[in-house]
């Protein structure tokens, strides 16, 4: 028998990858985690969820302060230390990354900072010039920005979002390419902050991976906060205008142009496999992207895969748990265990935040399932009305024979907590009727959700 080096290496050091890692050491076996970016935590950490909604936060407070006067207090002329918005997110993102830091160099596993390239299905070849082998691995090495769409984008120079968290000073004047969380989520906390922003997105509405009311809500708000909003677009040309950056698209059928001072790229990020060669393994790659099954394998069955680099939702607890999965799978082969997708979450932490978890109506249209949907606006809503939130609603889609709840959004104040109690409920299968009769404190948001309950209850005959 062909004696490796190691039982298990992780290629990668991210959310997802920390997890496979630690739950195949906790079992025993003997297990590395290879690791070559220039800093250690994953893009949760390092680059996305963590330091973009400290600046969230840090802009809804300046936001909230600036509209104090509207429950009567006085709070004069508000200003504020861009230098030490960053340097309170930096600080914050610092001890995240240092206590996953701490994690991977505990011993429990070896951790060695390098890139890693197949040679062959079990053996890598590291950038410090050494080998290794390892009869399973895990391939969890994350994802990069996405190549700008046209070539004048990288004459004329941009940033991404990778470069937008450590900005030192704020631009006067921004477009953002993109239409995603990703690029609403950055085009409000920059316009929050006083910058003139330009969005500019493809499809017909903002947020499209969310039913279309969503995108329209958010857009709303986005308008009535100075931010311009063109939806239905197609890009033609990018040039510099004197000390601006000019785009030129197409919108019905004219041509547009926008100039600012800077241009931000948010169009989506790509698996990172380029230098895995994954090829030589034997591992199966659509347009970048590593295919796995639901048991986190990939077409070599000894190699298992988790997080953005297989997709197919790039969510750190998605992430987690394929990470979770594939190592299980490995200890235990004849008691597989498989991603289950039905509680997915999305979480868009703009104001109003957009929550969803289960199907959406368009989901649930495309995959021919039926459904009964009802929702209730904020603005009827007594804790909202009190908090002056008025925008966004929630929403319940319901099996129409047994009111089983099968999906649920929210558009509107603290959406990404609220939405947990739709996730417990699916959890527990729950129907509308046993929501509906959920005792909810008064005056709270989460009452909120009795509403969309109570009316699809009436509709659907008690199945239980």
């Amino acid at each position: 028998m062909k004696q490796f080096d190691f039982d298990v290496a992780v290629i990668g050091g991210g959310s997802g990858g920390y997890a496979a890692a630690r739950t195949a050491a906790a079992a025993g076996l003997k297990t590395v985690v290879i690791e070559g970016g220039r800093a250690v935590g994953g893009l949760c950490i390092l680059r996305g969820c963590m330091p973009t909604k400290a600046l969230l936060y840090a802009a809804e407070v300046k936001h909230l302060a600036e509209h104090a006067a509207t429950w009567g207090v006085r709070a004069g002329k508000i200003s504020f230390d861009f230098a030490k918005v960053m340097a309170r997110k930096d600080e914050q993102i610092k001890d995240f990354a240092d206590f996953r830091v701490q994690q991977l160099n505990r011993g429990k596993f070896k951790f060695i900072r390098a890139n890693a390239t197949f040679l062959d299905s079990h053996t890598v070849e590291l950038s410090n010039g050494k080998k290794l082998t390892a009869k399973y691995f895990v391939i969890a090495t994350g994802s990069r920005v996405a190549p700008s769409p046209l070539p004048q984008f990288d004459e004329v120079g941009f940033i991404t979002s990778d470069d937008a968290v450590a900005l030192k000073q704020l631009p006067k004047s921004l477009i953002i390419l993109g239409g995603g969380a990703i690029a609403c989520e950055f085009a409000q906390f920059f316009a929050r902050f006083g910058v003139k922003v330009t969005l500019i997105q493809r499809g017909e509405n903002i947020l499209k991976e969310f039913d279309a009311d969503a995108g329209v809500e958010v857009a709303k708000v986005f308008r009535r906060e100075g931010m311009s909003v063109f939806t239905g677009t197609k890009l033609v040309d990018a040039k510099r205008k004197g000390k601006l950056k000019s785009v030129s698209f197409e919108q019905n059928g004219k041509i547009i142009s926008v100039a600012a001072e800077e241009i931000l790229f948010a169009l989506g990020r790509v698996p990172n496999t380029t230098s895995l060669k994954l090829e030589n393994a034997g591992v199966k790659t659509e347009q970048g992207r590593v295919i796995a099954n639901s048991q986190a394998q990939t077409s070599a069955p000894h190699i298992f895969a988790a997080g953005d680099v297989c997709g197919p939702h790039e969510i750190v607890h998605i992430a987690i748990q394929q990470g979770e999965t594939a190592a299980h799978n490995i200890l235990k082969p004849q008691l597989s265990r498989k991603m289950d997708y039905r509680l997915l979450l999305s979480v868009v932490f703009t104001e109003p935040q957009v929550a969803t978890v289960g199907l959406t109506e368009k989901v649930a249209t495309a995959r021919g399932i039926k459904f009964l949907a009802a929702s209730y606006p904020f603005n009827d809503h007594g804790k909202s009305l009190l908090m002056e939130a008025k925008d966004g609603f929630v929403k319940l889609l319901a099996n129409p024979k047994t009111g089983e709840i099968i999906g649920g959004s929210c558009v509107g104040p603290n959406g990404g907590e609220l939405i947990h109690e739709i996730v417990a409920a699916m959890a527990k299968r729950m129907t509308v009727h046993e929501l509906a009769a959920m005792p909810h404190y008064h005056p709270t948001l989460a009452e909120i959700w009795t509403y969309p309950a109570e009316e699809l209850a009436e509709k659907i005959p008690t199945a239980r």
